[in-house]
């Protein structure tokens, strides 16, 4: 008589896969914004900020990312002298936990910038707060989001 062998399940090896995986629990950044504030004071075409501004957008972009998680967190100031910019970026993740992974910072960084430059246009400040991520800059310094 032949005997007939249950086949084991599956399920808990692909679950253990899946768990032990580099990337296991993580998704892609939670974009959505809390807050997205602007100065009313703008500046113009040809304005000396606007050079440094984008100094300080770029740096945060490029450099957030790659700051030891979980607190991925920059300040910036911009080099030229003659029109001052002052930025800070963090990405922390959901309710301050593990963080977010640098590729996932850098996804929320730029949608933050994104935000803020379709929201508050030539403003001379502005800040963004999205759930995983924050990102503010001025013509002064400043210490908070």
């Amino acid at each position: 008589m032949a005997s007939f062998t249950k086949p084991q399940p599956l399920l808990p090896l692909a679950l253990l896969l899946v768990l032990s995986s580099p990337r296991a629990g993580e998704g892609a950044p939670n974009t959505a914004a809390r807050s997205v504030l602007c100065n009313g004071a703008v500046y113009g075409v040809g304005d000396p900020f606007a050079a440094s501004l984008a100094y300080v957008l770029d740096e945060l972009l490029a450099e957030t990312p790659a700051r030891a998680a979980p607190a991925r967190d920059m300040y910036s100031i911009s080099p030229y002298p003659n029109a001052f910019a002052y930025g800070r970026a963090a990405c922390r993740g959901a309710g301050g936990g593990a963080g977010v992974t640098a590729a996932d910072c850098a996804s929320c960084l730029g949608a933050a910038v994104g935000r803020m430059n379709a929201t508050c246009g030539h403003a001379i400040g502005a800040r963004a707060l999205l759930v995983d991520c924050s990102v503010r800059y001025e013509q002064y310094a400043f210490v908070d989001f």
